[in-house]
């Protein structure tokens, strides 16, 4: 199939390059610095730890940290957060993925139990004050009411906020964060597994400065962005591509194009009217490596406006 592979165009494919020395290291991670977003104890480290368990972490303040870093060769990869199945997908790393030229090379799921943390000798009824990262705040939402704690304080992170209680020494204010960052800080764990809903997992993708070669041998899929023409039914045409071909879609996200933020037309009534104009991120269950994911996409730039594949990696089948 490489004689075909190098028959689509380059705007398509962008995704085979020569093998380079990171691609040759184990699968484990050893030798490669991985970057998360987040203090030390952050759930996006124990992430980091599940893609690569030897790995060397590098904690970044901002996700564009992490970017920038794989980028100017700071460290081989970046694992960040893509969505939650409490909280929903983390707009902000998908404009990060079209802003910067990084492939995804892999995807960890990661079970997420909140931890209700304090100081040393500090109990529930002490406390009037929760922080951590608002997406935490959030799915832990009636578990705190019920406990009692009605003030809520967001920060940029977990492991962050946990950092923060025990450096000041709060005594009426706890932190939402794992039992790592309990260790990790000193902390009291107050109470295990307070989401409001017990499964908690969130996806993270593995990002690296060259793609991965695709492959038909294993589970794989494909993420891709993409625009269109206005008109009525032009996404109906751009996902029919997949279904006639029988390639399921997983996860399809859209959001609005920052470079192009709107589009006129006129409405029945001949109203010249401003209309937000979207990219639309799709997930195939496919590899870039079966001709039919090539000649579904080969067909969509036909009419797209805009067509990116973010990459062709191996599906995570393994327990979150």
């Amino acid at each position: 199939y490489w004689r075909f592979l190098h028959g689509v165009r380059d705007s398509v494919l962008g995704l085979l390059g020569p093998l380079t020395s990171a691609d040759l290291m184990e699968s484990s991670g050893e030798g490669l610095k991985v970057a998360y977003q987040g203090f030390p104890g952050a759930y996006s480290e124990a992430a980091a730890k599940k893609a690569y368990p030897n790995c060397q972490t590098v904690p970044c303040e901002h996700f564009d940290t992490a970017f920038q870093a794989v980028q100017n060769w700071i460290v081989d990869r970046a694992v960040l957060p893509l969505e939650n199945t409490l909280g929903g997908s983390i707009h902000r790393n998908y404009d990060l993925l079209l802003r910067h030229e990084l492939h995804i090379v892999g995807e960890v799921r990661l079970a997420v139990r909140h931890c209700l943390l304090a100081n040393r000798g500090v109990k529930i009824g002490n406390l009037r004050n929760v922080i951590s990262h608002p997406q935490a705040l959030a799915q832990c939402e009636h578990t705190l009411t019920e406990l009692g704690i009605e003030h809520r304080q967001a920060v940029d992170d977990t492991a962050g906020a946990a950092k923060l209680v025990a450096e000041q020494m709060l005594q009426d204010t706890g932190a939402v964060a794992s039992s790592l960052a309990a260790e990790l800080y000193g902390l009291d764990i107050l109470a295990e597994n307070i989401q409001d809903e017990k499964v908690n997992v969130t996806r993270f993708m593995m990002l690296a400065r060259e793609p991965i070669i695709p492959r038909v041998d294993k589970p794989f899929k494909t993420s891709i962005v993409f625009s269109l023409e206005e008109g009525p039914g032009q996404l109906f045409k751009a996902l029919a591509v997949f279904a006639l071909r029988e390639i399921n879609l997983t996860k399809i996200e859209s959001r609005p194009h920052k470079k192009r933020p709107f589009r006129v037309a006129d409405d029945a009534f001949s109203t010249r009217v401003k209309y937000f104009d979207y990219l639309f991120y799709v997930d195939l269950e496919a590899s870039m490596a079966d001709p039919k994911t090539q000649n579904a996409l080969r067909n969509l730039e036909e009419f797209a406006t805009f067509l990116r594949v973010l990459g062709s990696y191996p599906t995570d089948v393994s327990e979150a």
